[in-house]
């Protein structure tokens, strides 16, 4: 057993959390990963993986039993994410951007949303996290998109872009800014939008060079018409609500990441175990010795540093900002270091499609990206050090 071997047999579940992991495995071994390569060649939404972990019931992990779950450990939700992304980097995300955009109505909704909404997600709807705008990226103080109170409703008006599960969403968890809020911070609220809702309309989704089969949607609310009674929490929540998701989400996309940049180091070991140079197996020589022991290293810490983090979640810990800020910028570096150096061991062969390490390689770039780009997660800890 090697040492990565050992760090996953050292994590406690339950017998129900042991026996939902085998089954993911399993699905992830006859289903997910031989279809990936086929997905992310034509990019076509993956709806048969999407049915076959409805099959599975594994939105139902995250949701409270009151409105229709079966919720496990945060700790078990890292580790799907991190198996199913091994197997299929698409498959992955669209399934963590259920919790994602859920988390936040559970933490934060009131019992009548909750009651209403969340078991349209127990029982496999799709969710969408709808921050992200041209003119708002890392800074979400800078999103146009407004929500203006009219009676018992609210009427929606902008865009968003590069929202994942944008054009297949159920239910859309989305940001803007309280028209009757002047200030931008304060203004920032948050409410849940229906599909079929009058005025959403997908402009479009994106040709993108990873995580293909995942779809990233443009969208435009053209006086878009809810209920007041879809607003989570008050006008002005938005930006605290927003930052307490945001905590959950970030190991959410180490998970990701690691998924990939394990899938891309067990392939490379086998890899160089078998093919032979010079009369050696590639791995018999020192400097790929040296090259593997990095790799493996830095997988060792970031996956430690994951379930870590996943425990003390599970123990009620609710202050890990700048914690979620490492690993996540971590792991994320590392899976870009780790397929790239993948796709090296694999020499000529590495370079194309024959191979899954070149797409492993292209869907580990968005991971330095989205949830705050690396840049910005640098700079949030870097502050955590000025003296008050």
């Amino acid at each position: 057993m090697n040492i990565l071997e050992r760090l996953d047999a050292s994590l406690q579940f339950s017998e129900d959390e042991r026996m939902l992991l085998d089954s993911v495995s399993e699905l992830c071994r006859r289903q997910i990963a031989p279809r990936a390569a086929e997905f992310d060649r034509t990019g076509e939404f993956p709806w048969e993986n999407v049915r076959a972990i409805n099959e599975l019931g594994l939105n139902a992990m995250f949701i409270p039993e009151e409105y229709g779950g079966a919720q496990l450990s945060y700790l078990c939700y890292l580790a799907c994410v991190r198996e199913l992304s091994k197997a299929c980097a698409s498959t992955g995300i669209i399934w963590a951007t259920n919790f994602h955009a859920i988390k936040p109505l559970v933490e934060y909704g009131n019992e009548e949303q909750k009651s209403r909404l969340l078991p349209r997600i127990a029982e496999g709807g799709l969710a969408s996290l709808a921050i992200t705008e041209p003119s708002a990226g890392s800074d979400a103080t800078g999103m146009r998109t407004t929500v203006t109170p009219d009676g018992d409703d609210i009427i929606i008006n902008g865009g968003k872009t590069f929202i994942t599960n944008g054009d297949v969403a159920d239910l859309y968890l989305l940001f803007g800014k309280w028209s009757e809020i002047d200030d931008a911070k304060s203004a920032i609220s948050v409410l849940v939008l229906e599909k079929g809702t009058d005025g959403l309309r997908v402009l479009g989704t994106e040709h993108k060079m990873g995580t293909r089969a995942s779809s990233t949607a443009s969208l435009a609310f053209d006086g878009c018409r809810v209920p007041r009674a879809n607003l989570i929490g008050n006008p002005g929540d938005g930006l605290r609500i927003l930052f307490g998701s945001l905590n959950r989400s970030r190991p959410s996309i180490a998970a990701h990441a690691l998924g990939i940049a394990r899938g891309a180091f067990e392939d490379a070991t086998d890899y160089i175990n078998e093919r032979r140079q010079s009369g050696k197996r590639i791995l018999e020589f020192q400097g790929i010795q040296f090259m593997l022991a990095d790799m493996a290293s830095e997988l060792m810490l970031c996956e430690s540093l994951l379930w870590r983090i996943a425990e003390f979640v599970d123990a009620g810990g609710r202050d890990f900002g700048v914690e979620a800020s490492v690993l996540k910028q971590r792991a994320s570096d590392a899976a870009m270091r780790i397929t790239t150096d993948a796709v090296q061991l694999f020499g000529g062969y590495g370079y194309c499609n024959d191979y899954r390490v070149e797409r492993l390689m292209r869907d580990a770039k968005i991971t330095q990206i989205w949830e705050g780009t690396n840049q910005v997660h640098r700079q949030l800890i870097g502050r955590s050090f000025l003296k008050k």
